[in-house]
């Protein structure tokens, strides 16, 4: 993941789940992570659409974690946020009468796929709670 969308889904979920009884808004979890509320309430969609966050709207709105932290695993926020393969794009047209060119795809997608995994079993064993007893 070449890109600060994990970094972005994990910033907002700590900060909910250390307040897990407020309704945060996007302007105060924007000003926390020093970016624009509108790419706030775009990642919080996407956590919304994975089920790990819920929202209320109006005066008193705001987005609550939707279960205890506890029961929130990183690798479900990296899964749900996750728009790329970690190593980055393959060649798009390398040499076909070329030994590795033709093969190089094929040899990227393996190593994409068990990085990937690698990263998704590590995530797995770290909870929210966990996580956010570190600060």
């Amino acid at each position: 993941m070449n890109n600060t969308r994990f970094a972005t889904a994990i910033h907002i979920m700590t900060l909910l789940a250390d307040t897990p009884d407020e309704w945060l808004g996007s302007d105060f979890l924007a000003d926390s992570i020093n970016i624009n509320p509108v790419m706030v309430r775009r990642e919080i969609g996407i956590l919304q659409n994975a089920s790990l966050v819920i929202t209320r709207r109006g005066k008193d709105g705001g987005t609550k974690l939707n279960g205890p932290s506890k029961t929130i695993h990183l690798d479900e926020i990296y899964t749900a946020v996750r728009n790329n393969d970690i190593l980055g794009k393959k060649n798009k047209n390398p040499n076909p009468k070329c030994k590795i060119g033709k093969q190089i795809n094929k040899q990227l997608d393996r190593l994409t796929e068990k990085t990937d995994q690698l990263v998704e079993d590590f995530l797995r064993e770290i909870t929210l709670a966990d996580f956010t007893k570190r600060f």
